[in-house]
């Protein structure tokens, strides 16, 4: 009787370690709770660890060592292959690439309202030499103290801004996303279906800037609604309108994509990891380093502050910043170059 009880329980925990480890095989991605679970793969691979090192402990009750060698075996697996994918992409990279004279350097940082002073955003801008930076909830009036901060610091750059229900005084600064963009990449107008939220993420705002002159990429400061278990369907709908926001063109999406790559699993297309474009942080080694929440270490944390990038750009760098700056999100610095 026992050990038909532990040969089901080991069978149910081979089965409930492949979901875990790869929920995207069985189109459990986005679904309460392996969405949740699969965000931290840090947290997986140390759980796992864990459960092997009871199973080795039981190897020494002799009526259990058969049970506890099951368990320590599919443990192990689901170990191993956390571990490989986090090796694949990337457990931390500390420092961007020198920049060239075509480099893009995209910044996004969740500040969660103004936790996070002016003053440091635009230090931290100032210091990565960010020429396009999304800031969800960040409000439109700080947004212009960066802007006045970087111009007097000669970085000027030209601020964009959402919000939603802007009738409702006081409303929750995560109503709001800010963009900055340098001059340089040309002058860019918000479309009017993300102003007016008939295109957009559901719950809290993301801005679409497409180039007024034609030329350059368009850009999409992305915020989705947190997947928590009363917002799934609201989520799955967010990511998918992010991936409508690339198609086949010139694209850089950055934000609180409030997901990892693996949630996108069924959203990208030819190559892309949601439409067409291609995340950058696990394409230069940072891809399991978490940027929410930031009291956990970054290996402990999730992923789901992104910059994404058409084919049309190559990702040569990320970083990861240790500093939130009060935020319970880290931000994420990139570099893009030109292709062709």
């Amino acid at each position: 009787m026992f050990r038909l009880l532990g040969i089901l329980f080991t069978v149910l925990l081979a089965i409930a370690t492949a979901i875990v480890v790869w929920p995207q095989f069985f189109r459990l991605e986005q679904t309460y709770p392996f969405a949740q679970l699969v965000s931290a793969r840090g947290l997986v691979l140390g759980g796992f660890l864990v459960v092997a090192v009871l199973a080795l402990l039981l190897l020494f009750a002799r009526p259990l060592r058969g049970f506890a060698a099951s368990i320590l075996i599919v443990a192990l697996l689901g170990a191993g292959a956390t571990g490989l994918i986090g090796a694949t992409r990337g457990f931390g990279e500390s420092a961007l690439p020198d920049r060239t004279e075509s480099s893009l350097r995209v910044l996004t940082w969740n500040t969660a309202g103004e936790a996070v002073p002016a003053e440091v955003i635009a230090q931290q801008i100032l210091d990565q030499g960010a020429d396009v930076v999304a800031l969800p909830e960040t409000t439109e009036a700080v947004g212009e103290r960066i802007a006045i901060m970087l111009r007097e610091q000669g970085h000027p750059m030209w601020v964009h801004h959402v919000q939603f229900r802007p009738d409702v005084e006081d409303g929750p600064q995560s109503w709001q996303t800010t963009v900055l963009v340098a001059p340089d990449l040309g002058e860019y107008s918000v479309i009017e279906s993300a102003k007016d939220g008939t295109s957009n993420t559901g719950s809290v705002p993301s801005v679409v800037l497409m180039p007024i002159d034609g030329s350059g990429p368009t850009i999409v400061a992305v915020h989705a609604v947190a997947p928590r278990m009363e917002e799934m369907q609201q989520w799955r709908s967010d990511l998918q309108w992010i991936a409508d926001q690339c198609p086949e063109g010139d694209f850089l999406l950055a934000g609180d994509f409030n997901a990892t790559i693996d949630h996108m699993a069924s959203l990208g297309v030819e190559g892309g990891d949601i439409g067409y474009c291609r995340d950058v942080a696990s394409r230069t080694g940072n891809g399991l380093t978490g940027t929410w929440p930031s009291s956990l270490p970054a290996l402990a944390g999730a992923p789901i502050d992104h910059v994404m990038a058409s084919q049309n750009w190559k990702p040569t760098g990320s970083v990861v910043l240790d500093d939130a700056g009060g935020s319970d999100h880290r931000a994420l610095i990139v570099q893009l170059e030109p292709v062709g």
